[in-house]
């Protein structure tokens, strides 16, 4: 890892962290979730970085990026994603992003086809679902989620490791430190979301070419996608692969890390040149 670049980039406007392990090999790029930077990816990277070039960004609003008071809409996170390949010159780079990051996935592969050449979904909110499209804002959804950031916020690093391994004791210790500095380091204005969907997302899925996979866990421990979205996605891109990893819940590869990587690099090595 102490040879791994880190570095701003001028992308779609605004400046965006990343950390890259670097290496002439094929990229792959991750994007993490809400509330996440891209050092949450760390024991990701560190199982790839042997084969690939791994590239985490931190999202706008999140790690060391920049943080506008508004433009937290998913085509925002896309079109950032897309400026950050076009500024590093990567070729059709692999991308892998989780939750809010997955979204950002699905909304990059769809409105710029050409700028990816796989994509796989940790298990993504329901953006291509008509009643998830035209819900909107829930004032009492987001006033939840602030609670929760400011909680997390008026806390000490020592204070929020120590409560996410009680909370998670099985997570790896890799995990605890990133995602509490993921915490600290969130600006509050990633909270100013559109109060409506900014993409058609049916249309904008299926205009997605590349192949793709989908990773998804139980609903029952708290991830986000049942079998029936799972339907829905597959009627709007076809070559939609799924992987179910049981005994996960929202964070899949935190929750069962080597069953997780194992369908992760068995896609890459697929799908990757």
């Amino acid at each position: 890892m102490s040879d791994w670049q880190t570095n701003d980039v001028e992308a779609n406007g605004i400046h965006l962290h990343y950390t890259r392990t670097g290496g002439a090999k094929p990229p792959v790029v991750l994007a993490h979730g809400f509330s996440d930077n891209g050092l949450c990816w760390t024991p990701v990277a560190e199982a790839l970085a042997a084969t690939y070039d791994i590239i985490m960004v931190d999202a706008r609003g999140h790690g060391l990026s920049a943080a506008l008071e508004q433009g937290y809409g998913s085509d925002n996170h896309a079109a950032d994603l897309a400026g950050v390949i076009r500024a590093l010159g990567l070729q059709r780079p692999a991308v892998l992003g989780h939750s809010m990051g997955a979204a950002a996935t699905l909304a990059l592969a769809g409105t710029y086809p050409d700028a990816v050449g796989a994509i796989l979904l940790e298990d993504p909110p329901l953006r291509w679902l008509t009643e998830a499209e035209t819900a909107g804002f829930d004032p009492a959804r987001e006033a939840s989620r602030r609670a929760w950031i400011t909680g997390l916020k008026s806390k000490t690093r020592a204070e929020l490791i120590a409560d996410q391994r009680a909370q998670t004791p099985h997570w790896s210790a890799a995990e605890l430190e990133p995602w509490a500095d993921s915490k600290l380091q969130l600006s509050l204005n990633v909270l100013n979301r559109p109060m409506a969907m900014t993409l058609d997302w049916p249309a904008t899925v299926q205009q997605i070419t590349c192949p793709a996979l989908l990773i998804t866990a139980d609903t029952a421990r708290g991830a986000i996608v049942s079998a029936e979205d799972v339907a829905a996605l597959q009627t709007l891109v076809p070559q939609l692969r799924v992987a179910h990893i049981a005994e996960a819940g929202h964070s899949i590869r935190r929750d069962q890390f080597a069953r997780y990587m194992d369908t992760v690099r068995a896609f890459l090595a697929e799908t990757t040149a």
